[in-house]
């Protein structure tokens, strides 16, 4: 029995110390950007649902900013997904909201710059509560 195990484990030593073939790498580093995109656009989520949350006039560029640093710092995958959702948001809502140009260029700018890795902070207003 002990000879059975120690082989298992020599077997798992060698195996996991061994390069990967090329192919093999390619299918983990695409599983990694899946996995940092769905990660991405749960952070994209989370902000937009605090947002919605605190309802405070002026806060929307720090949580525009907040979702898109935090969905990058995931990774690749991540700073992708905020990327797309930030642009399909950005251009169905300069149609339907009526806001106009300015706020959806100052949108965008808040978008790349947590994309970025900028401290979202930089859009905080005064007088949001600290749980966000």
């Amino acid at each position: 029995m002990r000879l059975w195990v120690c082989i298992a484990l020599l077997s798992t030593v060698l195996c996991a110390s061994a390069e990967r073939p090329r192919i093999v790498q390619g299918i983990v580093r695409a599983g990694q950007f899946v996995r940092d995109a769905a990660g991405g656009a749960r952070d994209m989520y989370r902000a937009y649902k605090d947002m919605r949350e605190a309802n405070y006039k002026g806060a929307d560029k720090y949580f525009h900013a907040r979702g898109n640093y935090d969905a990058a710092r995931r990774g690749p995958g991540g700073a992708w997904a905020a990327r797309v959702i930030s642009d399909a948001r950005e251009n169905w809502q300069s149609g339907v909201s009526g806001r106009g140009a300015e706020d959806t260029r100052a949108d965008q700018e808040a978008n790349e710059w947590g994309r970025r890795g900028g401290d979202p902070n930089r859009y905080r207003p005064k007088g949001l509560p600290s749980k966000y």
